[in-house]
């Protein structure tokens, strides 16, 4: 049976990548959408992409971080959530003292196609 009830602590995931930028997550148990967690260790940055034709959440759940949307940058804390449009850039990276968690929810696409444009 699939766990259906999940929280910011354990998404119910599995590990897609843990290197010295971040740990990343994903849980792909519905059929359209991608629940993942990223926990971007202290100094560090995401890559930084866009989705042609996906809108994104993001949600933090800890640490201090600047987000990155387009052309804007916003201050990111515990309780921040962020809706980002279909086609626009998306950066975060940890300002703060310690490990800076995020959660996301997006379109379901295979991590390792052009799907996502990442920033050269």
């Amino acid at each position: 049976m699939k766990k259906m009830k999940v929280n910011d602590k354990n998404i119910g995931g599995c590990v897609i990548k843990n290197n010295e930028t971040y740990l990343l997550e994903d849980n792909n148990l519905l059929n359209n959408l991608t629940l993942s967690k990223t926990t971007l260790k202290i100094g560090k940055s995401t890559n930084g992409h866009s989705h042609e034709n996906e809108e994104e959440v993001y949600f933090f759940v800890n640490g201090t971080a600047s987000m990155t949307i387009g052309d804007d940058h916003y201050p990111a804390q515990k309780g921040d959530i962020f809706l980002i449009p279909a086609g626009k850039f998306h950066r975060v990276k940890n300002v703060g003292f310690e490990d800076c968690e995020f959660v996301c929810v997006f379109q379901k696409y295979d991590r390792e196609s052009e799907t996502a444009v990442y920033k050269k």
